[in-house]
């Protein structure tokens, strides 16, 4: 029996009502422990830029590169940077602020592709994480904007929560930078055709709630700009 036929079949393994209750009850706990946690060191990072991008990027491919790059200017312009903790362009992230003596921050999880924090995380500014979604809450609350890199599925989902929290008023308008155009043009279009035009199932202002850029000099300008035109608070 492999591990994916163990796990399946564990959630249809009979269990009392009592466990249940149980074991659901004492779950709230770590995750209050891990609220808490996340707030009492992340409160004190000062501003931040959220990069996201795929973990399976290796350190001489050009998103690398440029994730990399990206990083380095914006600590060049008083930010600092939060990523997942592990490899790829999480690592590219925390390499490029620790190369420009900015904030460094990686917010780790055990997940397949990211066994390892990166080396570049700042030693008292390494958190780590059980919760998808308490993780999730850190990298919004405590970011002035995301860096969204070419990724997979968990980029994606992290895109398109922070989009949905500030289509909805959930949180202040901030800049989200999608870099590469070539790798989201697809993306763009399906949005544009399928979502917009043929079902009606965004506005059009809803377009702006992002850009697509195609260096580092263009995202870290988008964030400049942003906040000297609005004048904006952080987040927290």
């Amino acid at each position: 029996m492999t591990e994916d036929d163990r796990r399946i079949r564990s959630k249809f393994e009979p269990k009392t009502w009592n466990e249940i209750k149980t074991n659901d009850s004492w779950a709230i706990f770590k995750v209050m422990s891990e609220f808490v946690e996340g707030y009492e060191r992340l409160s004190r990072i000062g501003p931040c830029v959220s990069i996201f991008g795929s973990a399976r990027t290796k350190p001489d491919h050009p998103n690398y590169i440029m994730a990399e790059e990206i990083a380095y200017k914006l600590t060049q312009n008083g930010f600092g940077v939060i990523t997942g903790g592990g490899p790829g362009i999480m690592e590219a992230g925390n390499k490029g602020a620790h190369r420009g003596k900015g904030v460094s921050v990686g917010l780790n999880i055990d997940l397949p592709f990211e066994q390892h924090d990166n080396p570049f995380i700042d030693r008292d500014k390494s958190l780590d994480f059980d919760y998808f979604f308490v993780r999730k809450v850190m990298f919004v609350k405590y970011a002035q904007g995301f860096v969204v890199m070419p990724g997979g599925f968990g980029t994606m989902d992290e895109l398109f929560e922070a989009i949905t929290l500030i289509q909805t008023n959930k949180i202040g308008r901030f800049p989200i930078v999608l870099v590469n155009s070539d790798f989201w043009s697809g993306l763009l279009d399906w949005i544009k055709n399928t979502l917009l035009e043929k079902n009606g199932n965004i506005s059009e202002k809803d377009l702006n709630l992002f850009r697509i850029v195609d260096t580092a000099d263009e995202a870290v300008d988008h964030f400049v700009r942003f906040y000297a035109k609005y004048n904006l608070s952080p987040n927290f």
